[in-house]
């Protein structure tokens, strides 16, 4: 009797979900557009790259370039040469800053989102509750604070400078909180205690593989802020600045240099473009995935 009442519930279901070829062309043209002007900042921002001075400024403004040149990469690189500290020393400082810092504020904030969700302890929601709070506040706000912390533990002008403020980012444990009190079942943990399984396992084997949307799009997240950092008042050494301060000081010059500094812009976003793109279609499967109910 229970099969016979699902299946018109399923058929009217995927009747409705049926549409008719102009809407599904109306659709197509709307998401079309909507990708269009999304593609715009990049197109414009690549272009601008390739074109001649004289072609950046002309009046009326041109999308694409007429007369492409590498003449902006070979003066950056060029200016890059010549500066005190080599290129490869503000490439290796910002790659230890990216990896570092992202990996480590995936694993913390999952495992704090994990036990806020799933195991009571005193002060739990007063916890919970100034997590939210401090949402609110923006980086200028608490950048006093937030330095006088760092000068008192003494890692002021190092890596960790960088590093430990973007492991205790709350917007992560936020994030990884509330996917797993919608995506992870409390009868699974019980089953998970039942077969013997402890907590780190539980965490490794059960919680990441279910909750792999939130943190992979807070790789997508973490990545783009750690590697367009200049590292701010924390880093004072030049041997300890990243590579986006380095292209900023060069491309910082007047009008002369805008060339340099649209390829430098090129430089700078191809790292979180790439790992956008290549990380996106498993975003979209495992939330598609997470949707799908027994």
């Amino acid at each position: 009797m229970k099969k016979e009442k699902k299946q018109p519930k399923l058929a009217k279901r995927h009747k409705h979900l049926n549409r008719s070829g102009t809407g599904n062309f109306i659709s197509f043209l709307f998401l079309l557009l909507l990708g269009l002007a999304m593609l715009f900042p990049f197109v414009y921002a690549i272009n601008n790259a390739f074109k001649p001075l004289n072609e950046i400024f002309i009046y009326p403004p041109k999308l694409f370039v007429q007369h492409p040149t590498t003449d902006n990469f070979t003066q950056l690189f060029v200016l890059m040469q010549e500066s005190t500290v080599s290129f490869s020393r503000y490439i290796f400082n910002t790659l230890a800053i990216t990896v570092i810092g992202t990996f480590g504020h995936v694993i913390f904030a999952s495992l704090a989102g994990f036990v806020l969700s799933k195991y009571e302890f005193p002060g739990r929601k007063m916890l919970f509750t100034l997590i939210t709070t401090s949402l609110m506040f923006i980086s200028q706000i608490t950048g006093i604070v937030n330095y006088i912390t760092i000068s008192s533990l003494g890692i002021l002008d190092t890596a960790l400078a960088v590093i430990i403020p973007a492991l205790g980012s709350s917007m992560g444990v936020f994030l990884m909180k509330q996917f797993v009190d919608s995506m992870v079942p409390g009868p699974v943990l019980e089953s998970a205690a039942v077969d013997g399984a402890g907590l780190l396992r539980t965490f490794w084997t059960i919680i990441m593989p279910m909750v792999k949307p939130a943190w992979i799009t807070l790789i997508i997240f973490d990545i783009q802020s750690l590697w367009n950092t200049d590292g701010g008042t924390y880093l004072i050494s030049e041997q300890k600045k990243t590579l986006s301060y380095a292209l900023s000081q060069i491309t910082a010059s007047g009008i002369s240099r805008m060339g340099v500094a649209s390829a430098a812009s090129v430089i700078i976003m191809i790292v979180p473009i790439v790992t956008f793109i290549i990380t996106q279609s498993n975003v979209v499967e495992t939330m598609a995935a997470s949707g799908i109910k027994e």
